[in-house]
Parts: structure tokens; sequence; C-alpha cells
């Protein structure tokens, strides 16, 4: 046998174990996607979204309060973490660049996304819930924060970087300040990356339940105020999903399917945009 003959029998070999592995990985997706589907549309009515929690055996309860309470929380955390995720980005793209702090803090953003989201949580508990003296939503926001802020920031920084030095060169040569640079020049050439980074920080924290558990704990009933224990839906979905009576498991089918309609939305929409700048 040839070395040729050799290397073409390999590589079929590694296709057919790759066409494999890829096959029996999106089998399980699928099957997964399909008993969430299945459970979820059947839990889905009107009342789910119209109204509050209620006490096991009433038909009148619903999920409104969680879906609320879910986006206040996820809404403060994405309104504090995305500007100081793409400034920070922008810092360590446009000033620090490959100086010793600038490279000390893409480490430790790299570190953090890689860090279990529980321990985010149970550093917020100490340093949030414990001085305050109880749960609030705004502890359960600064948490989601913290896991949001090093996405963004790293993806801003990549996108920015991708951006060729000639035109921030050109623009310069016009006697444009560097502000003017950024905001003109640079952002406009990577503002498809950042938006994909922002839906991506924004989608891994809309499905975390750890952290939660932790900061804003949960409500059974509505909620606006941020100051207290304030409901989420990945909360309530754990909680009813766990509990022994058939009404509330159905609850937390409805909360599963729309949380992960919800993520995969966004991760589709960021997808979407990454491969049109690809395209480009």
């Amino acid at each position: 046998m040839t070395h040729t003959q050799k290397r073409i029998i390999i590589n079929k070999v590694v296709m057919s174990l790759s066409t494999l592995s890829a096959m029996i990985g999106m089998t399980f997706l699928f099957w997964i996607l399909g008993v969430l589907v299945i459970n979820g549309i059947e839990a889905l009515n009107w009342t789910t979204f119209s109204e509050v929690g209620a006490p096991p055996g009433y038909e009148e309860s619903g999920l409104k309060h969680a879906l609320i309470g879910q986006l206040y929380i996820v809404g403060v955390a994405a309104f504090a973490g995305v500007p100081l995720g793409i400034l920070a980005g922008t810092y360590l793209s446009e000033y620090g660049q490959k100086s010793r702090l600038a490279e000390i803090i893409r480490d430790v953003s790299d570190i953090m996304m890689s860090a279990p989201s529980i321990v985010i949580g149970a550093f917020v508990y100490a340093i949030v819930v414990t001085p305050m003296g109880h749960f609030s939503g705004w502890a359960g926001s600064i948490a989601l924060t913290i896991i949001m802020l090093p996405i963004i920031l790293r993806t801003t920084d990549d996108m920015l970087r991708l951006v060729p030095a000639t035109l921030r060169e050109a623009a310069f040569a016009l006697g444009a300040p560097k502000y003017k640079v950024i905001l003109q020049v640079v952002y406009r050439g990577a503002k498809v990356g950042i938006l994909t980074g922002v839906l991506l920080g924004v989608a891994r924290v809309a499905g975390e339940t750890a952290p939660l558990l932790f900061t804003s704990f949960n409500d059974n009933f509505l909620n606006t105020d941020m100051s207290e224990p304030m409901a989420s839906l990945t909360v309530t979905m754990y909680n009813y999903a766990t509990s022994p009576y058939e009404d509330w498991q159905k609850l937390g089918w409805a909360a599963a399917f729309i949380l992960s309609m919800f993520i995969l939305g966004l991760n589709i929409i960021a997808r979407v945009f990454l491969m049109k700048k690809r395209g480009k």
C-alpha cells in the first residue's frame, strides 16, 4: 500500500468518524428540543402570560411575575454591562493595545468567562446581599453584569482589532482627532461584530439560574421593586419543575420553552449578523 493510499484511507476514516459524531450530537440536540417543544407548547396558554404565580391547584396561575422579573434583572444587567464592556474593549484595542496592563485585563477576562456562574453568585452574595441583609433584584443584576462584561469586552476588543489600521491612518491624515476616528471609523467598521458580542452576552446571562439563587432569590408574586427579592424565569422554572405538583410542573415546562426559544433566537440572530460580516 502506497503512502497516498494510506492517506486516502485515513482521511475517509476520520471523515466518517467526524460525520458520525456530528450526527450523534445533532440527534441529541433535536431530541432535547423536540421534548421541550412538545411539553412546552402543551403547557402554554393565555394565563401563562397574564396571571402571576398561584398555589398548587389554582387554574388561574401563570408566569407573569417571573417574566417581568426576568426582564427587569436582565435589562438592568444589559444596561450596565453593555456600555462598560464596549468601553473596556475600546480601551484594550485603541489605547492599551499590547501594553502590560491590557494583556493582564485580557487574561483576567478570559478567566472570568470560564468561571462557574455559581462562584460569581456566591461572590455577589458576600459583597452585596450580606451587607444589605436581604436578597434583591439589584444583586441579581450585578451578578449577571459581572458574567456578561468579559464576553462583551473580549468580543469588542477582537472586532475592533480586525478593523484595518489603514482606515485609522487615513482618518488621522485628514486631521480627525482620535475620539472621532474611533466613533466614526472604527466603530462603523466593527458594528456588526460588536452587536454580535452584545447579543451573545445577553443570551448567556438570560439563561443563568445559579447566581440568581444567591442574589435575587425568588418571589411568587409580581414585584417591580429592585431593592426587594424578585422573581426570575430561570429560578421559577427550577422551583416549578422540581415540585411534586403537576400544574406547577407544566408551568415549569412552559418557562423552559419560553426561555429556550428566547436564547435560541438571540443566538440565531447573532450568528446571522456574524455570517453577514464574514460575507462582506
